[in-house]
């Protein structure tokens, strides 16, 4: 097989992966906002309902209670609350660190991790393209290489792979660069909910632990 005919292979191979590179980014792209939603209350109105009725149950030191309440809820406040009344004897400096820490290691890490494979399709998908360009102009000069009378319309389809290719790795990597600010700003507000609802939380939770002394 001559060099014209790989080139051939190797364009349809690179049509393949930039398939795959969008379908992965646009899977990743749901699943990021998808997680997001299960982690954050609609709205501020809905976390504030969700924390007077904690503050309830704490004020009476019904810590068990309190719990049953958050494990009922899988949202990041309900987690980080659980996570506060378990260890609520270590006293309210530690918990406090403890529950920040845990918010930005399990929660914020969590979802950067899978923006970065948003990231990444972002960055590989025009390279691909560009590996198409540079195949599709590899098999064209093969051809004028191989035959000293080249027509036109012989040349089409290594210059149409390198074309199609540059032009879809733009069209995967320009949509979900905009779908990467929305989904940024998306959980840029859910961290500032969950910041709100935090300070509240500990409020109630130093509150109730000096009742407790």
């Amino acid at each position: 097989m001559d060099l014209s005919g790989l080139t051939n292979i190797a364009g349809n191979i690179i049509y393949v992966v930039l398939g795959l590179l969008a379908l992965w980014g646009a899977l990743c792209a749901v699943l990021v906002w998808r997680r997001v939603a299960q982690l954050r209350f609609k709205n501020e109105n809905a976390q504030a309902g969700f924390l007077d009725s904690l503050e309830e149950l704490l004020d009476k030191q019904s810590y068990d209670d309190a719990e049953e309440v958050c494990e009922a809820d899988g949202r990041a406040i309900s987690r980080l609350a659980i996570l506060a009344i378990a260890n609520r004897e270590v006293g309210y400096s530690k918990v406090r660190q403890l529950v920040l820490d845990r918010f930005q290691r399990d929660v914020l890490a969590d979802l950067d991790n899978r923006l970065a494979w948003i990231n990444t399709v972002i960055k590989s998908a025009p390279m691909v393209g560009l590996l198409g360009t540079v195949v599709g102009m590899m098999g064209a000069f093969a051809k004028l290489a191989a035959e000293k009378n080249v027509e036109p319309a012989q040349l089409a389809e290594n210059i149409s792979v390198a074309l199609i290719t540059t032009a879809s790795g733009l069209a995967i990597a320009i949509p979900l660069t905009m779908l990467m600010t929305v989904i940024n700003v998306r959980i840029k507000k859910f961290e500032d909910l969950v910041s709100l609802g935090l300070a509240r939380f500990f409020e109630i939770l130093r509150t109730a632990l000096s009742h407790a002394k």
